[in-house]
């Protein structure tokens, strides 16, 4: 394909060469801009993208490279990353969706809140250290003054159990949580 640019050849022949280079490599860029999310117009626009970085290597230097297909399909990829990644950058707010929804399936927090509270303050800030600030062990026992983090392990056990307890002398279910 190096006789590409040598404008002695006649304009079908390049056509020729940049057809055999559109059937053996837009499939391959195709299946793998499908694969991550892409459409058939953006392969296409990559794809094309890749032939014009191509064909302008070939026009520069005097040297091919020796896999043509093989250059063509890795070209696109890149310029498919490199896409990615400042789609990624520049997504309005607009189109992403919350994720925290209201509805009646989500558990009613102000009523587990109250039963952690049952198990008394202490316990509640060592549980939320651990949970929610996910603090380690051992900043836990030194933060509440354990002799290690294996007094703090059942510390943290102890006031689950708490919870628990509470729980079941109400009798409650899963459902009880739910508004």
């Amino acid at each position: 394909m190096a006789d590409i640019i040598n404008p002695a050849k006649p304009a079908t022949r390049r056509e020729e060469l940049f057809i055999e280079l559109y059937k053996g490599a837009f499939p391959a860029v195709a299946k793998y801009i499908s694969r991550r999310g892409g459409s058939f117009d953006e392969a296409k626009d990559v794809f094309h993208d890749a032939l014009v970085v191509y064909y302008e290597k070939i026009s520069a230097a005097s040297s091919v490279p020796v896999n043509e297909i093989g250059y063509v399909v890795g070209t696109a990829k890149n310029l498919w990353l490199k896409r990615y990644r400042e789609n990624v950058y520049n997504t309005s707010l607009d189109k992403v969706e919350p994720t925290a929804v209201d509805d009646e399936n989500t558990p009613s927090t102000m009523r587990l809140l109250r039963f952690l509270e049952t198990a008394g303050k202490k316990c509640m800030d060592l549980l939320t250290g651990f949970y929610y600030n996910k603090l380690p062990l051992t900043a836990i026992a030194t933060q509440f003054g354990y002799s290690g983090v294996r007094s703090a392990t059942v510390q943290k056990y102890k006031c689950l159990e708490k919870v628990r307890e509470t729980i079941k002398e109400k009798a409650l279910t899963y459902d009880d949580f739910m508004e």
